[in-house]
């Protein structure tokens, strides 16, 4: 895995060893092994192992999408109020002390790396401002590299980690240069055959993508796929079901194989 200028050798360290283990395939290998990837997946690894203090962990991610289509379609503040709606959640949950957070934009930015829930950023006008392209299939293969990643380092310092994952879009992909749907569905079914991750994909209705066919593609279950009606209330309640859902994950084995197998509405 090329990392550029070296500062991705920490993550494509991780991904090699879950390769060499049998965790990830060949043709996953293959689609996180672009160049830059390392750097990238390295931006969102934050906290060390030795800052968490919990037996075991459940990582909570989020991938907003930030192209221009939502602040032209007038959802950037309801998508800015549903991310916050889900911390705000995590928070108040009793597991709140065993869950570790990231949020990368769809174009690439981190808002925060892995971290506590009390160190996380809540998504403003000055830090979240849609005005990108719509590369979907690269950055979701960045941002479940990181999720992977995590996981396996977290796992190598003795705390058992188990994800639960948010991608958000208003439209297909559009600006990808290097990955394609089969690569996302490489990783997405990799992951859900380890049964420690739940990937979820929710799509703001543009009046004209479908967006089941275009999670399918990409691997996600039809029963973590959902489609929200633009505007504020509809897209608030979707957040608040993927809140629902990654609390519900957190509270121990059963409860997230249960939670996984059950989908949104479980």
């Amino acid at each position: 895995m090329s990392n550029g200028n070296g500062n991705g050798s920490r993550a494509a360290k991780l991904l090699q060893a879950a390769h060499d283990e049998g965790e990830l395939s060949p043709a996953a290998m293959k689609a996180l092994s672009i160049p830059d990837i390392g750097a990238q997946i390295q931006a969102g690894l934050g906290i060390t192992v030795d800052d968490v203090h919990a037996s075991e962990v459940v990582l909570v991610t989020m991938l907003p999408d930030d192209s221009g289509s939502i602040r032209f379609g007038g959802n950037a503040q309801a998508v800015r109020d549903g991310h916050n709606l889900v911390l705000d959640a995590l928070r108040g949950s009793k597991q709140a002390e065993g869950i570790l957070a990231h949020t990368r934009y769809l174009n690439g930015r981190v808002l925060y790396p892995y971290c506590l829930l009390d160190q996380t950023a809540r998504m403003d006008k000055h830090n979240y401002d849609p005005n990108g392209g719509t590369p979907l299939y690269d950055e979701t293969v960045v941002l479940l590299g990181t999720v992977l990643a995590k996981t396996r380092e977290l796992a190598d310092g003795g705390v058992p980690a188990r994800s639960v994952t948010l991608l958000l879009t208003d439209g297909a992909d559009e600006h990808s240069t290097r990955a394609r749907a089969s690569d996302v569905a490489a990783v997405v079914r990799d992951m859900c055959r380890a049964e420690s991750h739940i990937i979820a994909a929710l799509g703001l209705d543009d009046g004209r993508t479908d967006f089941a066919r275009v999670f399918r593609e990409m691997g996600i279950e039809d029963r973590w796929i959902l489609t929200a009606k633009s505007g504020a209330s509809e897209i608030r309640r979707a957040f608040a079901l993927f809140s629902q859902s990654a609390i519900r994950a957190s509270q121990g084995a059963a409860s997230f194989s249960k939670t996984a197998a059950g989908g949104f509405f479980c």
